[in-house]
Formats: C-alpha cells, sequence, structure tokens
C-alpha cells in the first residue's frame, strides 16, 4: 500500500506487525467519505473452507477506521467504539472488496456502514463501525488553549 493511501503514520518498530499486511488488506481508494480496499479469501479461512468471520471484521474495522483517521484530520485520532457484523453469505474463493461511507461524521463519533461484497458483486457482509474521535487541541498565539464551550 502507498503511503499517500495510508491515513494514520504507523508509530516507529510496529511496521512489521500491521494485521492489514497479515490479511492482505490492500487499500484501492481512500479520501473524505470514501474508503475502498479489497482481501483475499486465501489465509482468511474458517477450517471449513470458507472466509472467517473475523476477517470479515477485522477488513470493516480497517476500512471504517481509516474513513474515521481522514475525518479526525490531521493530528486527530479515531478508535473503534463498537462493531457489528451480518454475514450475509459465505465466500470460498477470490476477492471480497470492502466499501466504507459515513452515515454519521461529528465532532466526538463517527458512524460508517461497510458493504463487503464477492466478486460477482453480491453482498456477503455489511457491517457498522462507531468510533471516537479527538481532534488535537490548537493552542493560541500565547501558548494557551483556547477555551471550548461546554455542549
Amino acid at each position: 500500500m502507498t503511503a499517500e493511501l495510508f491515513p494514520v503514520e504507523v508509530q516507529p518498530g510496529y511496521a512489521d506487525e500491521q494485521l492489514i499486511a497479515k490479511l492482505g488488506i490492500t487499500i484501492v481508494e481512500c479520501r473524505p467519505g470514501l474508503v475502498v480496499g479489497t482481501m483475499p479469501v486465501t489465509g482468511n479461512r474458517q477450517p471449513v473452507g470458507i472466509m472467517h468471520g473475523g476477517a470479515n471484521a477485522a477488513f470493516a474495522e480497517t476500512l471504517g477506521s481509516f474513513a474515521a483517521w481522514l475525518h479526525a484530520g490531521p493530528g486527530g485520532q479515531a478508535v473503534g467504539l463498537d462493531l457489528s457484523c451480518t454475514h450475509h453469505r459465505w465466500v470460498a474463493s477470490g476477492l471480497v472488496t470492502g466499501v466504507a461511507t459515513a452515515l454519521h461524521e461529528g465532532r466526538s463519533s463517527a458512524t460508517y456502514e461497510v458493504v463487503i461484497t464477492d466478486e460477482d458483486d453480491r453482498r456477503t457482509c455489511t457491517a457498522r463501525l462507531t468510533c471516537a474521535i479527538s481532534r488535537r487541541v490548537r493552542r493560541s498565539a500565547g501558548g494557551r488553549a483556547p477555551v471550548r464551550p461546554r455542549v
């Protein structure tokens, strides 16, 4: 994956430990409001030979988290709070494609729908991910953090 499609910097020392590489996830498009990726069935199977539901969940959380990081902006952070997946049909071979789109992007949380389809464009999984969003507090010229109004 190229650096321009990776919306968060990997902490030093962890580059070789990324789940995205272990699952074979490729990010195809990564821009505000839309994150698209692919993942192979090979290497991500249950013992019976079909795509593992946990691989679908990790795939969905990866795509949704990338979208949330983009929404958080430079210096911001996003962490998953809630993930639910409905597995509609099994996949035994090929690549699946996931598309994350925003359902809600607010100041402190963001929710994404991630639709995963097989190579015949059949929906195999629908996931919903909610992330907590934090943004870096910008310092004023005097070095003090601005006062935020209570909401």
